[in-house]
């Protein structure tokens, strides 16, 4: 019965298709309604109205002119050690902060590890995003550094930005080196006993790792010149540490702030409580409570060390001295730990008291009158 119901399905028509017609009558009315939208100018930002502060950027910019169709705005940004424009070798990625609706936006929380950053926006409308705006370069310029582990104490565990006792540590080591130096000893020294009386003598400063009771560790960058600010935490249970800034001269055996070369406050939970400013083996017991989190402020080219609560942002001491050699932050712990917060911009709040700090009590002068 297939066969009898087959149909033929080839269409049939002339050779010039004068029975053939489409009617797009239709889709060309909705065609002609379609309004396109053009493609957004690029932005303009305007490095008069961006401000870096507070660990904070806020970039601001304009567009050329005024487009009433601009949806959103999306901002790129990215790390760099170069000035000027960016640079195609060695560039880091671009970081992307999309659907911006305002023409500012502000990146906060950051930890200003480069020199500079590089900017650039563009605009956006329903439809296409335009081109990016010229980028541009703001400078970011921060202390960043990690603690030096090749010269602390041995009896503390260092990583980059976190110091932590280890009454096990110095011991340890100390043991397994006498024991190797003294495996199969028979009355004549071994090579490597040998070899190390052989070195020359350590010069007082240089650095061989701090010992006996100088549980410290120092940054491994020194200060030269300018204004720096860092942040200290101490664990929970820590019961005695420093904190400040040395010249890197200070002894292997020196403990923080009682040398002419040191200044530092000191917090000691252990039998007693007690909170001071340390220099010189000279103290000043410092009647306000103890932060959670210390904020140190580093003067170098004004002669200033100052200690504040990084949250409150009140002045705790100022030391006011005048910097002979570089120096490097130093930290003392006893029992506990200590956690480093570096690569911060000096806070809007400290260098708005910079001015008001000249004049008080709290300076190296006091510490000369009272002895320890």
């Amino acid at each position: 019965m297939a066969s009898a119901f087959r149909l033929s399905l080839k269409p049939k028509v002339s050779d010039n298709m004068t029975h053939l017609m489409v009617d797009f009558s239709q889709e060309r009315q909705m065609l002609q309604t379609l309004k396109f939208l053009p493609v957004p100018k690029a932005p303009e930002i305007d490095p008069v109205e961006c401000l870096v502060a507070d660990n904070s950027v806020t970039v601001a910019w304009r567009m050329p002119e005024e487009d009433n169709k601009i949806d959103h705005f999306i901002m790129e940004y990215r790390k760099t050690n170069f000035d000027g424009l960016p640079r195609v070798k060695d560039e880091r990625c671009w970081e992307v902060i999309d659907n911006i609706k305002g023409t500012e936006y502000t990146l906060s929380g950051l930890k200003f590890d480069s020199k500079y950053m590089n900017f650039r926006v563009r605009a956006c409308n329903k439809a296409v995003a335009g081109d990016y705006s010229d980028p541009v370069t703001l400078e970011t310029r921060a202390l960043n550094f990690s603690l030096d582990n090749s010269s602390s104490h041995l009896n503390l565990k260092v990583e980059d930005s976190c110091v932590e006792w280890d009454p096990t540590g110095g011991k340890g080591q100390e043991s397994k080196i006498k024991g190797k130096e003294n495996k199969g000893r028979s009355g004549t020294p071994s090579p490597k006993r040998t070899s190390v009386g052989s070195r020359p003598p350590a010069v007082r400063g240089s650095r061989d790792r701090f010992t006996g009771e100088s549980y410290t560790v120092l940054g491994d960058t020194a200060i030269e010149n300018g204004q720096h600010y860092w942040e200290v935490k101490a664990q929970k249970d820590c019961k005695s540490y420093s904190v400040g800034v040395a010249y890197k001269t200070l002894g292997k055996f020196d403990q923080l702030g009682k040398t002419n070369t040191s200044w530092c406050v000191h917090v000691n939970s252990w039998l007693q409580n007690t909170f001071a400013a340390k220099h010189n083996n000279k103290v000043k017991a410092l009647d306000v409570p103890v932060p959670e989190k210390i904020g140190v402020f580093c003067d170098f080219d004004g002669g200033q060390l100052s200690f504040y609560d990084a949250h409150s942002k009140q002045l705790l001491y100022s030391f006011k001295t005048k910097f002979t050699q570089p120096v490097v932050p130093g930290f003392m712990v006893w029992c506990g730990g200590l956690s480093l917060s570096t690569g911060m911009q000096v806070p809007s709040a400290v260098r708005t008291l910079q001015k008001s700090e000249n004049g008080m009590t709290g300076s190296t002068s006091s510490l000369n009158n009272v002895t320890q």
